[in-house]
């Protein structure tokens, strides 16, 4: 339903519109006389954020698209950039014209100049519509009178000034969440008020904790939520039974981390007369407690997916349903939605199934365990697990006939291992190196994704509304960039009418296969693909070589997962014949919802990634002075990245470099000994020493030594 802005402003888009004043629009569209005051103030509101102009004769136009509306970037340095949602390249801003504009903050730009293939197009910020924080997590400074908190977000682009009435209970150095009640202006910083003391920065669970604050996560449920979730206890309702199909006589394994808790997924795989393979993926049936409109969905979308920040989890859902009936626990009857996949021995899945379903889990197996009984390494496990030994071994066939026929369709098989961070009691990290995974988690992937892509294709077909995954093809310019960079190994990714297809990539992914430039090269292509999103509307997904693919099996921590499975449960009950109103209404929350899914997934990537970086820096401040050998991640304006064995990554600065003048040479993304000719290039292997480690910062300082 269209506001009253944008009715004004599709009335001013006609080609037969001519200037205006308000008094003749409103005439023109029936505007009543008491609602005139509102339709005023959209036109001003319009005015304001430089959609519509009025001339000497106070007749309005709409205003060509030299401002436009976005998101502010600020880098540490002063100046910024302006993301549009839709537009390709970023607005650069600098320091004079971002009109003191915070990290985060909703702007509208006014073009000066557009972009070209040299340079971004700059841009002049002229409102600011809405400022991103309100409440900001940082260091307080006590200068007695007065006092300073300084931000954890070095790009937020102000200190934030205390008066000696609003310091509360802070103490100097402490970590604290200030409230700001005066945003920067005319030279001046921000001014706030001390609302919480989160503690001293050296104490245990502080780092997480501000965390959590500065990204405003919700840390815990609200109590009607709770309450709402335990009315369903741990036992299922067993009037529902006779509405699925029973499969509790199916031997039904779920497969996971050793400590995973949400235990969302179960599968079983037989051997069928024909010589083709059943897989069964039994998801939780999250959709049956979490019914759309109650407490929980409404809480539940405002997460949007939970946050694994180490040792803690923020989590979409109280863990009265996330671990206790969604969750598929060993031995005990649960509700699920279930996919059921007749697959040939080429891998080609030729029907599906899917229903409502009651299982009765078999086996709670972790991934190491399985491994060892692929790999016959342990006599104890082959022991325990003896009746259930041809189950597994016919999951790593089915297995691998699916990533075999996957890889020649041009399944990017990215093998760029997770971090895996060791922390103590108290939360300090102790260790860090990389996460080990084995086939057994392949196994478990491969049968999701084959679900996953089941499902998007039925309803696909079906035009149910729905939410999909998708990865759109990577940009031509970007991939040309990269083969400038490849040139020096040798490969290119061939590009076919200008187009880019999977396979091109993939092969490049198999030929550096197990060579010491794997980790770099896989690396960059990652950053080269776009982001994947989610979207109401189906445009296939280039990473999986895939048509068509959603999210479908993981309900208990992702939301676009429990809302397709409301879709699907809701054909099911209707047995396929769903009323049109109901499609039309689903259709709009399809398309809000994986719109607020995909924001809140990049909150929690980047939580993620900051809570990784932060106890990185916190183990290697313990490590300064020690060498290690590295490789060039990334080289840049200001110094190269280098990443170590253990998956830690620092910067040498250039002042770090040794005693020579470097070039940046941007289009081979190279550093160039201006004497010397001493050569910096992504890949190159080097040897550096520890400098220094700052875990409020989340960043770590190499130099180097030959």
């Amino acid at each position: 339903m269209l506001n009253k802005e944008d009715i004004i402003l599709e009335f001013m888009k006609d080609e037969d519109y001519t200037p205006m004043k308000a008094k003749e629009i409103a005439i023109i569209l029936g505007v009543p006389k008491k609602e005139y005051s509102k339709f005023t103030e959209a036109i001003k509101k319009l005015e304001e954020n430089y959609k519509i102009a009025k001339n000497k004769k106070n007749r309005y136009r709409i205003i060509e698209e030299k401002y436009i509306e976005g998101i502010y970037r600020k880098n540490q340095k002063g100046f910024g950039f302006v993301k549009v949602e839709g537009r390709e390249g970023e607005i650069y801003i600098s320091k004079d014209n971002s009109l003191r504009a915070l990290n985060g903050d909703r702007v509208i730009v006014e073009i000066l100049e557009e972009e070209n293939k040299l340079k971004n197009a700059e841009g002049k910020i002229k409102k600011i519509i809405k400022h991103e924080k309100d409440t900001v997590v940082g260091t307080f400074q006590n200068r007695q009178n007065f006092g300073f908190v300084v931000p954890d977000d070095k790009a937020l682009g102000t200190d934030i000034f205390i008066s000696k009435s609003n310091f509360g209970k802070a103490r100097d150095g402490h970590k604290v969440l200030v409230k700001i009640t005066k945003y920067p202006e005319k030279g001046k910083n921000a001014e706030g008020k001390i609302i919480e003391v989160l503690g001293s920065p050296n104490q245990a669970g502080v780092d997480m904790l501000s965390l959590i604050k500065e990204y405003n996560l919700p840390s815990t449920f609200p109590e009607p939520v709770v309450e709402e979730a335990k009315k369903y206890g741990n036992k299922i309702d067993p009037k529902d039974i006779k509405n699925r199909i029973d499969c509790r006589r199916h031997t039904i394994f779920t497969i996971d981390g050793e400590d995973a808790k949400d235990l969302d997924d179960a599968v079983r795989v037989i051997k069928l007369d024909n010589g083709n393979y059943r897989l069964d993926v039994h998801i939780a049936d999250v959709s049956y407690y979490v019914r759309e409109g109650s407490l929980l969905d409404k809480e539940a979308q405002i997460r949007g997916t939970s946050i694994y920040m180490l040792s803690r989890v923020i989590p979409m859902l109280p863990r009265e349903l996330s671990n206790g009936i969604c969750s598929l626990n060993q031995g005990e009857e649960r509700f699920t939605l279930s996919c059921s996949m007749e697959i040939t021995p080429q891998g080609k899945t030729i029907s599906v199934e899917v229903y409502k379903g009651i299982i009765n889990v078999a086996e709670r197996m972790n991934y190491h365990d399985v491994q060892k009984i692929l790999d016959k390494s342990d006599e104890q496990v082959l022991k325990k697990y003896e009746k259930y030994i041809k189950d597994f071994e016919l999951m790593a066939e089915l297995a691998n006939i699916l990533k075999t026929r996957r890889l020649e369709q041009g399944y990017l098989n990215l093998d760029i291992p997770e971090s895996k961070i060791e922390l103590d009691k108290e939360g300090r990290a102790i260790g860090v190196g990389k996460y080990e995974t084995s086939f057994s988690n392949e196994i478990i992937e491969q049968f999701m994704l084959s679900a996953n892509e089941a499902i998007a294709e039925k309803f696909f077909w079906l035009e149910a509304p729905f939410i999909y995954r998708v990865h759109e093809d990577p940009d031509l310019d970007k991939v040309k960039d990269l083969n400038k960079f490849l040139f020096d190994f040798g490969l290119k990714i061939k590009i076919v009418n200008e187009k880019i297809y999977p396979t091109e990539v993939s092969k490049i992914l198999e030929e550096i296969k197990g060579k010491e430039e794997e980790r770099v090269i896989s690396t960059l292509i990652l950053r080269t693909l776009k982001l994947a999103r989610y979207e109401a509307q189906n445009k296939g997904h280039f990473g999986i070589a895939s048509k068509y693919y959603c999210h479908f099996t993981s309900p208990i921590r992702r939301y676009p997962d429990l809302f397709i499975h409301r879709v699907i449960s809701k054909y099911l009950e209707d047995n396929y014949v769903v009323d049109e109103e109901w499609v039309t209404d689903f259709r709009e929350k399809a398309e809000q919802r994986a719109s607020s899914s995909s924001e809140r997934e990049k909150v929690a990537t980047k939580v993620e990634r900051d809570s990784e970086d932060l106890k990185k820096a916190e183990y290697m401040q313990n490590k300064i002075g020690e060498e290690y050998e590295g490789i060039v991640s990334s080289v840049t304006q200001f110094g190269i990245f280098v990443e170590l064995e253990n998956t830690v990554e620092g910067l040498i600065r250039f002042e770090n470099l040794g005693d020579e003048y470097f070039i940046y040479d941007e289009e081979r993304k190279r550093l160039i000994g201006e004497r010397t000719n001493i050569t910096y290039k992504i890949g190159d292997k080097v040897k550096i020493r520890v400098i220094s480690a700052n875990k409020i910062l989340r960043q770590i300082d190499f130099e180097i030594i030959d």
